[in-house]
């Protein structure tokens, strides 16, 4: 048993969660039960560094239970347990937060890594089932999650012994499919003046407005809504609840095309991992747009639509991820490992 700190640093927010960690059994590929002591958000452009936060927050959470191990996640590169946060004046050092804070260690991780960690301590009602398969247990698991950007990475063992791999796949090159997906990339390298797309810009919330934007300009130039969507205070939100409601015809055939673009490449992720152990679709969207993921079942339909090997990607469970936190909970489980 052991009382450790979790965090998912953001340039908005910082969530601090005091996390007491207790094996479940003695088998090596136990994942720590969890049992939050104490948790709270903070602004993180109201402080000048972690460090006053973290001492806030233990402040707060008194003296009964002093974690000796911290891990946080952070929306940034992390570079040899450093990292400078992407939209936020705080440059981290690992080394410095454990002199600073006084604990035995602290691990900085990536945010979408915290994720990959994460999933290992979901339970039944954080998951929705998109697919159904018998997990593999030695298998790797695959996570791909769509938010205000596009995270993927892959995780190998389990317990103690899992290991959570970054990758920059969201960076990789968009492939259309379709004419109207060719369409789509012509726009965008007009639109944003750049000479190649990666994925990130169509499966990501950004992609919503980019193909919403591209479809007005294009398809429903003279539709008297045309561009209505983009003066909500939450566009993209807006557009994907207008799809769910059937209210907006233009905003279905944007969440139309997300989400089939969404599936490709979900697939083209379980191609090169072949991740019998699991294919979690997490991030900020795909949880707040489940009917569109199985109206005519469009997700599924491009996730499967590999050709001769299409057969290997119906053996892979897909679970949707609903637990909104689940990266808190993989920076717990990362800290309990380093005990």
């Amino acid at each position: 048993m052991s009382v450790v700190l979790a965090g998912d640093i953001g340039g908005t927010k910082t969530i601090l969660r005091l996390v007491r960690a207790t094996e479940t059994d003695t088998a090596s590929e136990a994942v720590p039960e969890l049992e939050v002591l104490h948790e709270n958000t903070y602004p993180s452009q109201d402080y000048p560094d972690l460090v006053p936060i973290v001492r806030e927050f233990l402040a707060e959470a008194g003296d009964d239970a002093t974690p000796k191990r911290a891990c946080f996640g952070i929306a940034g590169p992390v570079v040899e347990n450093t990292s400078q946060l992407t939209n936020l004046a705080w440059s981290l050092d690992g080394t410095r937060l454990q002199q600073d804070l006084q604990l035995d260690r602290v691990t900085l991780i990536n945010d979408f890594v915290a994720v990959g960690y994460g999933v290992l301590g979901l339970q039944g009602d954080d998951l929705h089932s998109l697919q159904t398969a018998e997990a593999k247990p030695e298998a790797p698991i695959a996570v791909i999650g769509a938010g205000t950007g596009l995270g993927e990475c892959f995780l190998i063992g389990r317990g103690d012994r899992a290991y959570v791999g970054a990758t920059e796949g969201g960076h990789s090159d968009f492939a259309p499919r379709s004419t109207l997906e060719f369409e789509l990339l012509e726009h965008l390298k007009t639109a944003k003046s750049i000479d190649r797309v990666s994925v990130e810009r169509v499966v990501s919330g950004q992609g919503i407005l980019s193909i919403y934007e591209f479809l007005c300009d294009r398809h429903f130039a003279d539709h008297p809504n045309a561009r209505k969507m983009l003066q909500e205070a939450v566009p993209a939100a807006a557009i994907a609840n207008a799809a769910i409601d059937e209210t907006d015809d233009i905003s279905q055939k944007a969440m139309e095309l997300f989400v089939s673009a969404y599936g490709a490449e979900a697939g083209n992720l379980a191609l090169k991992l072949l991740p019998y152990g699991g294919l979690y679709i997490a991030g900020g969207i795909a949880a707040k747009i489940l009917p569109l993921l199985h109206r005519n079942q469009t997700f599924l339909k491009s996730y499967l639509d590999k050709g001769r090997v299409s057969p290997l990607l119906k053996q892979v469970p897909i679970h949707i991820v609903l637990e909104p936190k689940v990266g808190l909970i993989g920076a717990a489980i990362r800290a309990a490992m380093m005990g």
